[in-house]
């Protein structure tokens, strides 16, 4: 079993909080300041340097979180391996999908994974791309799916879905016209996603491509998610831009009609992120896998 002295201190390193990390591994904070003594006392180094309410890691704390990772990645994985051997897989698997992928395209894959693999625990968070990427990096999650451009050479992205961006707005919206030119859209009152968000990103590059800047849209808001900008568009006379797979339905229904773009196309790429170096093994591939047989995808 891993030392619970090292998942208390990964906990209190990624909160930079005693009292975080209690609430988070539900233990009392005194439970916390000895576990973390008694890590300093067999170490012989201060892992946490404290200014007020706030700490910070020192140099020693540092590398034990590095080490400290690997070791709890390592100890997953071999739970993993030792389970397939006995016919059952068993593990936690901790994922970050950016919103448009958490929201509208692997929930149903979440749920018919659990349904094939019980025993193994998937946790999902969201985020903007960015956040997502960060995240990664600071192994608060084992493997994320992100949108937008492949753009951190720390990380290594590797494809999984096509997507497309489609310009709309409400059925009710009269004012909209069916069919514009990029330099039109650039006139249509928008509703677009945060900085950060890799739908935006996809949106600036794309019209980059023929001429138009994104400061000359006539925006009227930037919101963090796409509910939102389906709700805002919903009840007014907006234009918003987003996946394909985040309106299917209103589409369908009539809700929301599509504003064709005669000479641009907001195509992009749906990736599978993980740290740089080694492939995925282990529980990460079997999710990966899982996901490609689901879609149909070519392996």
């Amino acid at each position: 079993m891993l030392d619970f002295r090292l998942n208390v201190f990964i906990c209190v390193a990624h909160n930079l909080s005693f009292s975080k990390a209690a609430n988070e591994l539900y233990i009392t904070q005194p439970a916390v300041t000895k576990h973390i003594k008694e890590l300093e006392s067999e170490f012989e180094a201060k892992l946490f340097n404290r200014h007020g309410n706030k700490i910070e890691l020192t140099k020693a704390g540092i590398l034990l979180l590095s080490y400290s990772e690997k070791i709890q990645s390592l100890h997953n994985e071999v739970k993993f391996e030792l389970s397939r051997l006995k016919g059952k897989s068993k593990g936690e698997l901790r994922i970050g999908a950016s919103t448009t992928i958490s929201q509208y395209v692997i929930p149903s894959a979440l749920s018919k994974f659990h349904e094939r693999y019980p025993d193994i625990n998937l946790s999902l968070v969201n985020g903007n791309t960015l956040q997502i990427e960060k995240r990664l990096l600071k192994n608060d999650i084992d493997f994320g799916i992100v949108e937008g451009n492949p753009g951190n050479t720390d990380i290594r992205y590797y494809p999984f879905l096509d997507d497309e961006l489609i310009v709309f707005t409400s059925s009710q919206n009269k004012s909209a016209p069916q069919v514009v030119s990029a330099k039109e859209l650039a006139s249509l009152p928008l509703v677009l996603r945060e900085r950060g968000s890799g739908t935006l990103e996809i949106i600036e590059n794309s019209l980059q491509q023929y001429g138009v800047n994104l400061k000359s849209l006539q925006v009227l808001m930037y919101l963090g998610s796409t509910e939102a900008i389906k709700s805002f568009v919903k009840t007014g006379s907006g234009v918003g831009i987003v996946s394909r797979f985040a309106i299917e339905h209103e589409l369908l229904s009539g809700i929301f009609r599509q504003i064709n773009t005669s000479n641009i196309r907001f195509q992009r790429q749906f990736y599978f992120i993980s740290p740089q170096g080694p492939e995925p093994s282990g529980l990460t591939k079997l999710f990966v896998n899982f996901l490609q047989n689901y879609y149909n995808l070519k392996l």
